[in-house]
C-alpha cells in the first residue's frame, strides 16, 4: 500500500480534489520509528508535515532542572502543530518529538504542503483542527502544572491515560518523563496510591483498582 493510500484513510485526505490527490504523490514519504525514537530534536530544520499513520509522538520540552515534560501527544490522523508553524514561518523546532510505541508517519514535504494549504480546504480545516487541539492540550497540561499537587497530576494522567481495561502501559520512568519530575518522586507517589488500594502495579505497567478514589485525588491530593 502506498502512502498516500494509507493517508486516504484519514477524512483530511480522502476528501482531496484529484489535483490535490496528484500533488500529494509528489512529496509524501513514509518513515518508520521504533519504540523510544527520537523523530524530531530541538533547533532542527522543519522539511515537512509531519502526519501520524500509526503509532503515537510525544512532543516534549526539557525543565529547568533536567528533566522531561510532555506537551502533548500525536495520535493517528493528527499533525504536529509546532512543526506546522516553523514550516510556515521558517522557524527551527522548539521542543523534541519521540515515539511512545512503534509509528508510522507520513511526511509531506514543505513545498507540497503549501500548495495544498493554498489549494484543499480539506488540509486548511486540518491544519486550524492541529491548532485548536494543540493549544487546548497545551492549556491543561499548564494548567496542571501550575495549579496541581504532582499527587493530582498523577492521578489526571493515570486517568487521562489508562485503557478502557483500567491499564496504564508505562514505566515508572515514563510516567515522570510525561509530568516533568523525577523516577523517585513517581514511585513514591505510587507506592501511596498502592497502600490506599488504589492501584496496583505490575511490571511495566499500572492497574486502576478504584476508580472512585482516583477520581477523587484528581480533586484534592489529600483525599
Amino acid at each position: 500500500m502506498t502512502v498516500v493510500k494509507e493517508l486516504e484513510h484519514f477524512e483530511p485526505f480522502s476528501k482531496l480534489s484529484d489535483q490535490g490527490k496528484t500533488l500529494l504523490t509528489e512529496g509524501a514519504v513514509r518513515k518508520e520509528c521504533a519504540r523510544s525514537t527520537i523523530a524530531l530534536i530541538k533547533g532542527q530544520t522543519v522539511s515537512g508535515a509531519y502526519i501520524v499513520l500509526s503509532g503515537r509522538l510525544r512532543v516534549f520540552t526539557h525543565t529547568p532542572g533536567g528533566t522531561e515534560a510532555t506537551l502533548y501527544f500525536i495520535n493517528p490522523g493528527e499533525t504536529c502543530v509546532l512543526a506546522l508553524n516553523c514550516l510556515f514561518n521558517d522557524l527551527l523546532y522548539p521542543a523534541w518529538v519521540q515515539a511512545e510505541e512503534a509509528t508510522t508517519i507520513s511526511l509531506i514535504s514543505g513545498a507540497v504542503y503549501r500548495k495544498l494549504f493554498e489549494r484543499e480546504a480539506t488540509i486548511q480545516n486540518l491544519t486550524v483542527h492541529a491548532l485548536s487541539t494543540a493549544v487546548f492540550r497545551l492549556m491543561f497540561e499548564l494548567e496542571q502544572m501550575h495549579s496541581s499537587h504532582h499527587k493530582q497530576r498523577l492521578a489526571n494522567f493515570i486517568i487521562l491515560h489508562a485503557s478502557s481495561a483500567g491499564m496504564l502501559q508505562m514505566t515508572q520512568q515514563q510516567i515522570a518523563n510525561h509530568l516533568g519530575t523525577t523516577r523517585e518522586v513517581i514511585a513514591r507517589l505510587i507506592q501511596e496510591l498502592v497502600a490506599k488500594g488504589v492501584v496496583r502495579t505490575q511490571r511495566g505497567a499500572l492497574e486502576i483498582l478504584d476508580v472512585p478514589k482516583l477520581q477523587k485525588l484528581t480533586a484534592s491530593p489529600d483525599n
